[in-house]
């Protein structure tokens, strides 16, 4: 390109001295072409130039607000992220994908920006993007398309599978599904997709049982232990940690505690992971001097506390309302260790505070944060707009803390979404509500549907039917469906308006989506025939 401009220059010099044959005129006509010539070069050059310095945050506005499924989202990746794109990494890929998971975007886009990627881009493709992808299309429940993915990766780039693939899928099954179709899906991955690729032993094993356990499935969990060891599988630490996390999730410190005697009976030596599950059980049910009881047995074993047992002793003190115990153990026990407090400890700390109503502590905590450039995160806010709320000290606080938040472009998670909508539209803000979600689409996100019914619910109650309608139209376009209870409710307020237009376009957009889209669950039903 550079080449091409000096050697147009070099011309455009020499057309500036004009041959004595040559009419004024003409040599204008030639000078002025050169000129456009040049200047659409630049042009070229320029729009080149933002393609490639293209960000994060652009390109998943760009997926979100691509209009679904009315044009293929591929012709539109490759004019922002040319295969010689130099923003293009494995850092940028999984991210746009976990922006993409944040924000609720439809599994389908965020399936095709994937495949487009490893197509275009496959050298920067790791295995957390693949594990991004397999999220966002599990939550959803499209667990056809996840599992043509995970073949096709299989059989063209086996090197991104990984345990953690399979983690994320059985987990989601076994949440939703039958235990049976659970171990078919054990099954699958052994048969299927890592076949030639690597032997099932007992880590592959521990994800079946994770998968259970997670899910507080502690009746499936033991069966699958009872059933599988140790006739196919030998147990390790590590196995009987998951059980031990399971009964600790679960709610039954008994249970942790008997299974825990049973772990060292049958040989197993614990480690500082079955302390931190065993200190995170008493804690969560009250037994706070039992918790600080096995940290003096955990550092007598030579097992060094980790910023996590801290944190979580923290949130024990907290939870027992001993605020003196909470702040030793932040500013005292903490550094004493040798460790630093992160966005973890200082959470433990401000929710130990909001459960005691001191909300300008908490407040104050926050603004240390910002001061040592500690990260505010979505428990930061959730936890501060909580308190806010409980506190009945008026909209006035949660409004600032809100403009805060927006400032600082921070976008919050889907329960402070919806625990804020629902505020604002039951303390008649709608002005509020309707702000947030303009502030959520601007920012590329699309918003989950329950945020839509409180503010569908809202606006229709107070007259504001147009509104209603735009927030849903702008939900849809995004490829995502709006709930039953939402479509109804506007569906009748549109039909009581005669406004007959807006609701056919509103029936013809989620029927032309449930044409498309797997089926997943709370998809509108559209008016009838």
């Amino acid at each position: 390109m550079l080449t091409t401009l000096h050697k147009l220059l070099n011309l455009n010099r020499c057309c500036t001295q004009i041959p004595p044959q040559t009419t004024p005129f003409s040599s204008y006509i030639f000078i002025s072409s050169t000129f456009k010539f040049l200047s659409s070069l630049s042009q070229q050059s320029q729009s080149q130039s933002q393609s490639l310095d293209i960000d994060i945050d652009t390109i998943t506005k760009i997926i979100n607000d691509h209009p679904f499924p009315h044009q293929p989202l591929h012709p539109t990746l490759l004019h922002h992220l040319p295969p010689s794109s130099t923003t293009t990494s494995s850092f940028f890929v999984q991210n746009v994908l976990g922006r993409l998971f944040a924000s609720h975007s439809n599994g389908l886009k965020a399936l095709e920006f994937f495949r487009f990627s490893l197509t275009h881009h496959h050298p920067f493709i790791t295995h957390d993007a693949l594990d991004k992808t397999l999220h966002i299309l599990a939550r959803m429940r499209y667990f056809d398309q996840a599992w043509d993915l995970l073949r096709e990766i299989s059989q063209h780039h086996p090197r991104l599978l990984t345990l953690k693939s399979m983690s994320i899928l059985l987990s989601k099954i076994a949440k939703h599904q039958s235990f049976e179709d659970t171990l078919e899906a054990f099954r699958r991955f052994e048969d299927e997709v890592f076949l030639g690729i690597r032997e099932f032993g007992t880590d592959e094993f521990n994800v079946l049982l994770k998968a259970f356990c997670t899910q507080r499935q502690m009746k499936e969990a033991k069966s699958v232990f009872r059933k599988m060891v140790p006739s196919r599988f030998n147990p390790n630490t590590k196995t009987m940690n998951i059980l031990l996390l399971g009964f600790k999730e679960s709610g039954d410190v008994t249970s942790v505690e008997l299974f825990y005697h049973e772990m060292v009976r049958r040989g197993f030596a614990p480690d500082s992971v079955t302390y931190n599950v065993r200190i995170d059980a008493y804690c969560k049910k009250g037994c706070f001097g039992d918790a600080l009881r096995l940290l003096d047995e955990m550092e007598s074993r030579k097992f060094a506390p980790t910023i996590e047992t801290m944190t979580t002793l923290i949130h024990g003190a907290g939870l027992i309302r001993n605020i003196g115990k909470a702040r030793q153990l932040f500013s005292e026990e903490i550094p004493f260790r040798n460790l630093v407090a992160d966005t973890g400890a200082y959470n433990a700390l401000i929710s130990s505070l909001v459960r005691l109503r001191d909300i300008e502590s908490a407040l104050s905590l926050m603004d240390e944060m910002v001061e040592k450039q500690i990260e505010l995160d979505g428990v930061t806010y959730h936890t501060l707009f909580s308190g806010l709320i409980r506190s009945k000290g008026g909209v006035e606080g949660v409004t600032e803390l809100y403009q805060k938040m927006t400032s600082r472009n921070f976008v919050p998670k889907t329960r402070t979404v919806v625990m804020l909508m629902k505020y604002f539209c039951q303390n008649c803000r709608l002005d509020l509500g309707l702000g947030l979600w303009k502030y959520l689409v601007e920012k590329g996100y699309c918003p989950h549907a329950h945020a839509l019914d409180l503010l569908v619910t809202g606006l229709c109650s107070r007259g504001l039917v147009q509104e209603a309608f735009e927030c849903s139209k702008q939900m849809l376009l995004r490829g995502r469906q709006m709930s039953a209870a939402a479509f109804l409710m506007l569906e009748r307020f549109l039909l009581k308006s005669r406004d007959m237009d807006k609701l056919k376009e509103l029936d013809q957009m989620t029927k032309k989506l449930q044409s498309v889209l797997p089926p997943s669950r709370g998809h509108a039903i559209g008016i009838s025939d």
